[in-house]
């Protein structure tokens, strides 16, 4: 009887999981064209799209919860959501306190903008948002790090003359240099770090793991991630091959 009983709840728990599991995914909200708030007070952005597309393949019943960049890794470790879209890239540093599924985008560049073309990004003084690959790019290379909680507060930070230049990825710098008008210049070279972005989860949600992984995947195969790609990124855009 024992048996028969831990088999029919067994049973019940495998239907609930065909039925959907509710998975909470929480992302930064100010990170265009990855995350952003829309003027219908919605999150928004490629990370939004792609979010909804690996939920919808995998049967997961997702929400979406807002949360402040310094402090989402630490708020995903004690359970106030499932899984991080937020353009965090793959790093061995943060391997050591979650996990990761394979990227969703490629290893891209981050660069740095100006005011001014003699910019000193080596000696001088350069922003960057706190807790990100950039800044621990910077405070090794040299240069004074200045660091702010959001990445519009190191533009501004520019703008403002508190720093010299700052150190972002290039996707979200593209819009801020070109809407500009002139304003602000690149400086040197793109500047290649990480192993691309992945979702980030609790090393113990295996399962979660598993199934992202392998939407992630089926995705690439059939070319849904590198149209997602280029509709928020560009054309030029690197894409997955």
């Amino acid at each position: 009887m024992k048996k028969l009983i831990l088999a029919a709840t067994a049973l019940a728990m495998s239907a609930g999981m065909g039925m959907g599991e509710t998975v909470r995914l929480g992302t930064e909200g100010a990170y265009p064209p990855y995350n952003f708030v829309n003027d219908a007070g919605e999150v928004d952005g490629y990370e939004r799209e792609l979010g909804d597309e690996l939920c919808k393949r995998a049967e997961l019943d997702c929400t979406w919860v807002k949360n402040d960049w310094d402090s989402i890794i630490p708020n995903l470790v004690s359970g106030n959501y499932d899984a991080i879209l937020a353009g965090m890239s793959i790093t061995p540093e943060r391997e050591e306190v979650i996990a990761f599924t394979q990227n969703y985008i490629p290893p891209a560049a981050s660069a740095y903008a100006a005011l001014s073309e003699d910019a000193d990004i080596e000696g001088g003084v350069v922003a960057a948002q706190t807790g990100t690959i950039q800044a621990s790019h910077v405070a090794e290379s040299g240069a004074t790090l200045l660091e702010y909680a959001t990445p519009d507060e190191t533009v501004a930070a520019v703008r403002n003359g508190e720093a010299d230049a700052v150190f972002a990825d290039k996707d979200f710098l593209v819009p801020v240099v070109e809407e500009s008008g002139g304003e602000m210049v690149w400086i040197g070279d793109d500047v290649p770090l990480g192993g691309g972005i992945g979702v980030g989860l609790r090393q113990s949600d295996t399962e979660l793991k598993e199934k992202l992984d392998a939407v992630i995947g089926e995705m690439k195969e059939d070319g849904t991630i590198n149209e997602m790609i280029a509709k928020w990124f560009g054309e030029d855009a690197p894409l997955f091959e």
